[in-house]
């Protein structure tokens, strides 16, 4: 019987006689009996001695981490296909898995469950529909949801207003807004009644106000109370000491792939930093570097969505949308270190 290491993790391939199918060391299969195993040093020792791959742990796809990224991948890519929400197990028979291990490996990538994915995708499809003037009638019928009741049920909370209101461009909808500053100079917050919507950071209070009523054009802005004022509080603790961290209600505005990057954002924890590409990875979505980029400079809640802990695959400092300056500053309050010598870190504008 053949030994060694396997190069696919720290014991041999598993070849079972009874069934004539080889595993990866890691397959989540039953064990079969001791008796009816054969150990190979790789899979193609296994396919040499007439062992067919298993269907599970697919081992002639390439490494295990691989593979995952790619059934995440084609799972966004099935859920962006289809125009209403398909159902977890529609999914993970396209995919060939079980159903439990499609829901564990979407929900470890991109920090959503397969449904609530589907169901930003569809609250994204609407946003869309509704902004070049579709009708609200033929909204609900194009986006696949099976009553009115439900439409409006779903888009209310979904886009934080009425989707007649929502149509107008957001008129009717009030922001409740203060300015406050930190040490870092300027900051602006802003709610609607679903929650925290926009933080911005600047040198300039009326530059962030105006940055605001570009961000809302069509909404009615409120200048806050004393009750929103502790809010305000809160959001500037994150801006001085941002590793104590603060649940923060926030109100979410973009497209599915801008909201996996945030929410995957959201899961690093302070004084770690996560790289562009570990991030396209991480959303089964690895060449789409640029993409992951382009989501964190839309990032319109600093701190909260803690852009200024992605770094270049280098460990260099690359951007900032409020100013790369407060992202050292930001990375420093969390005793993460400059970036290390000879990393480019000139880019300090956008991301």
């Amino acid at each position: 019987m053949p030994g060694g290491a396997a190069a696919d993790g720290s014991a041999p391939w598993r070849g079972v006689t009874t069934t004539g199918i080889y595993c990866r060391p890691t397959c989540g299969s039953r064990p079969p009996r001791h008796e009816n195993v054969r150990l190979f040093e790789s899979r193609h020792d296994a396919e040499a001695a007439g062992f067919r791959p298993c269907r599970r742990c697919r081992p002639q796809d390439g490494p295990v981490a691989d593979r995952h990224a790619e059934l995440v991948a084609e799972a966004c890519r099935l859920i962006e296909a289809d125009e209403g929400v398909p159902s977890v197990g529609a999914l993970a028979h396209a995919l060939g898995i079980s159903e439990g291990h499609l829901h564990r490996l979407f929900k470890a990538h991109t920090g959503l469950t397969p449904r609530a994915f589907a169901q930003q995708k569809r609250a994204q499809d609407v946003r869309q529909r509704l902004s070049r003037g579709q009708k609200i009638t033929e909204t609900i019928y194009e986006t696949g949801f099976g009553s009115s009741g439900r439409f409006y049920a779903v888009t209310r909370k979904s886009l934080g207003m009425t989707p007649s209101h929502y149509k107008a461009g957001g008129t009717g909808e009030t922001l409740r807004f203060a300015v406050g500053q930190t040490s870092l100079g300027a900051i602006l917050v802003a709610s609607s009644e679903v929650g925290v919507a926009a933080i911005l950071l600047g040198d300039d209070p009326d530059a962030l106000l105006r940055d605001l009523q570009e961000r809302f054009a069509h909404a009615t802005l409120v200048g806050a109370d004393a009750q929103y004022e502790a809010l305000v509080a809160r959001v500037v603790g994150l801006v001085e000491a941002p590793a104590l961290g603060t649940a923060l209600p926030l109100d979410l505005r973009g497209t599915a792939f801008q909201r996996r990057v945030w929410r995957l954002l959201q899961s690093v924890p302070a004084g770690s930093t996560i790289s562009y590409d570990e991030i396209a990875r991480a959303v089964g979505r690895p060449r789409a570097v640029g993409a992951v980029a382009s989501a964190c400079a839309s990032n319109p809640l600093a701190v909260a969505i803690p852009c200024h802990r992605v770094v270049k695959a280098d460990g260099s400092h690359w951007g900032y949308s409020w100013g790369l300056d407060r992202k050292r500053s930001l990375m420093l309050r969390e005793g993460i270190g400059p970036p290390p010598p000879g990393a480019d870190a000139a880019r300090t504008d956008g991301e």
